[in-house]
C-alpha cells in the first residue's frame, strides 16, 4: 500500500503537469471503486475548472480547482495516479479520466478498487474538509510532532508500539515499512507498549520518524509491490530498507538474524539485539 512517502512523490509529480489545467471532459469506467465513483458530481463540479493546488493530507491527495471544489483521492492498496497524453490507449484498470486542455489526461488505474475518488463540491467543501480534518492524527512534517505530544497522546495507550504508530486516528501516514524502519532506527521493539516510552525516547523516535520519511521521498518513495509515481518511475528507497522485508538475513549493526511476528496482522520484521524488548521508560 502506498505510504505518506509515496503519496508525496505522487502529489509532487502532479503538481508539474496539472497547476494551472483546466478540466475538459469526465469519463469513467462505470466499475465501483471503495465506494461508487461519482461520475456526474465529478463532471458538474470540475469541468471547464482550472487546477489551483495538489496538496497531501496523510495518505490522501487534495487536488483544488477553481470555485473551491476538491477532488480527493486515496490509492488503497494498488492505486496508480498519473497524466498520460489524451490520445494514449486506456489501460486495463483506469476507472477515471479527466482530460485537460493541453491534449493530457489525468487518470486513475486501481487493480483491486480498494482507492477511492470523491469530490467536495465548492459550497460544501470547507466544512467536508473540516470533518475530514477531524479524523486525521498528527502530520509527521507538522510543528505539533513532537516527543511532548506523542507521549501525552500515547500515555494511555498500551497498544504496541507498531499497531500505535500505524494508527492514522494518532499520526496520519506512517504505514507498515516505515514503522518498521522507524522502530529499528530509534531501537524500540515493535512490541513495547507505547505508554512505556519516555518523553526523550518519543522526541528521538520522532526524529528518527521525519528523517527516514524524508529519505524515502528523496529517493522517489518505495517500490515493493507495483508503486510507480506520476511520472511512471518507480521509488528506489527500498534499496536503503534495514529490516523491512529482511527476515533471516543479517542486520547491518549487529549481525544478527532479522527476525519476523506479525502484530495487529501486520508483518513486522526487527532486531531482537538492536530493538531489545524491555521496558522502555
Amino acid at each position: 500500500m502506498p505510504e505518506l512517502p509515496e503519496v508525496e512523490v505522487t502529489c509532487r509529480g502532479l503538481r508539474l503537469h496539472l497547476l494551472g489545467r483546466t478540466v475538459v471532459t469526465v469519463r469513467s469506467s462505470g466499475k465501483s471503486l471503495r465506494q461508487p465513483i461519482a461520475e456526474d458530481l465529478i463532471r458538474h463540479c470540475l469541468c471547464a475548472k482550472a487546477i489551483h493546488a495538489v496538496e497531501r493530507r496523510a495518505k490522501y491527495i487534495l487536488i483544488r480547482f477553481e470555485g473551491k471544489a476538491v477532488l480527493v483521492v486515496h490509492l488503497g492498496m494498488t492505486g496508480k495516479l498519473g497524466v498520460f497524453p489524451r490520445d494514449g490507449e486506456a489501460a486495463k484498470h483506469d476507472h477515471l479520466a479527466l482530460s485537460l486542455d493541453n491534449e493530457s489526461e489525468l487518470r486513475f488505474n486501481d487493480a483491486r478498487r480498494f482507492g477511492s475518488v470523491v469530490v467536495w463540491p465548492g459550497d460544501e467543501a470547507e466544512e467536508l474538509e473540516q470533518t475530514f480534518l477531524a479524523r486525521q492524527g498528527l502530520e509527521p512534517f507538522s510543528a505539533e510532532f513532537t516527543g511532548e505530544n506523542l507521549y501525552e497522546l500515547a500515555r494511555q495507550c498500551r497498544l504496541p508500539i507498531k499497531s500505535f504508530l500505524m494508527d492514522s486516528r494518532r499520526i496520519s501516514g506512517i504505514g507498515n515499512i516505515y514503522a518498521n524502519e522507524t522502530l529499528f532506527a530509534a531501537g524500540i521493539h515493535p512490541l513495547c507498549p507505547a505508554n512505556s516510552l519516555s518523553t526523550e525516547q518519543w522526541q528521538d523516535l520522532a526524529t528518527c520518524a521525519v528523517r527516514i520519511l524524508k529519505q524515502a521521498i528523496a529517493a522517489g518513495g518505495s517500490t515493493i509491490s507495483d508503486f510507480l509515481g506520476a511520472s511512471g518511475q518507480p521509488g528506489y528507497f527500498q534499496l536503503q530498507l534495514a529490516v523491512y522485508g529482511k527476515k533471516g538475513e543479517e542486520c547491518s549493526q549487529c549481525g544478527e538474524e532479522i527476525e519476523k511476528e506479525v502484530i495487529g496482522g501486520r508483518a513486522t520484521f526487527f532486531c531482537a539485539r538492536c530493538q531489545k524488548r524491555r521496558h522502555q521508560g
